[in-house]
């Protein structure tokens, strides 16, 4: 027990201080893209055809964040020139059509359903749905419940049962052999509730877009209320979605 206490204090407090204080990743992180309009139209359409994802249309000059896995080899194509990676991991919506953007995302405390924030801001259960992911979302999903973010101290847990959730949170690509499990979750979980979608691979496909074997966007067969986009998304990334959207 003295062990323990010992230990206690030798650790300290470290569980971090957001929203309340803003948090800055390191350096290397990529959020928002920033796309600058000015750039010439051949290295638009460089970046547009160099593009793993299709998710640049170098015509309108914006970026599918719902494609974009991050890789940023649009930036480094450019040299930064038309596309640039900015340390904003705030970059969740409620509508996938936001995801297409130039670099400006509307507020998604101002989209967010109010009916939902009435039903669980106070106490939110998930029930996450692993669809044939590569356990990417799946483990920056998990460290939320570690104590630098202390997920449960905003009475935000994830349950066993989708009898006990108010919420899924769907990851992968949802394969043929994962989608009706997916279903009978989602049937199982009693109304109201809502659906997340989690990572570029449920909500477009991601890197396996095209392929007959899987659901290309989870809004093809639920209704998605909120989108995290990300190969995989941030930790806090996924935590300012949750905060902004049900609290």
């Amino acid at each position: 027990m003295l062990k323990t206490l010992y230990n206690r204090w030798e650790q300290g407090y470290r569980t971090n201080n957001y929203p309340k204080e803003k948090i800055e990743l390191f350096p290397r992180y990529r959020g928002l893209p920033e796309i600058h309009k000015n750039a010439s139209e051949e290295i638009a359409k460089k970046c547009a055809s160099a593009c793993p994802q299709d998710a640049i249309d170098a015509g309108a000059k914006v970026i599918d964040m719902g494609r974009c896995v991050f890789c940023g080899t649009c930036e480094r194509l450019s040299k930064g020139e038309f596309v640039s990676f900015t340390g904003n991991f705030e970059i969740s919506v409620s509508e996938k059509e936001h995801l297409i953007t130039d670099g400006t995302l509307p507020s998604l405390a101002d989209h967010a359903r109010q009916h939902f924030k009435k039903l669980f801001g106070r106490s939110l259960q998930l029930r996450q749905v692993s669809a044939a992911g590569c356990n990417a979302c799946e483990a920056d999903l998990n460290v939320l419940a570690t104590p630098f973010f202390d997920l449960a101290r905003f009475g935000i847990n994830f349950v066993a049962s989708p009898r006990h959730a108010d919420a899924i949170v769907v990851t992968g690509p949802i394969s043929r052999n994962m989608r009706t499990a997916l279903l009978k979750t989602y049937e199982a979980t009693p109304s109201p509730k809502a659906v997340i979608a989690v990572g570029s691979c449920t909500i477009t496909g991601g890197p396996f877009r095209g392929s007959a074997e899987i659901t290309e966007g989870l809004d093809k067969l639920l209704p998605v209320d909120l989108f995290i986009p990300g190969c995989p998304p941030h930790p806090m990334t996924n935590l300012h979605a949750l905060l902004s959207f049900f609290k």
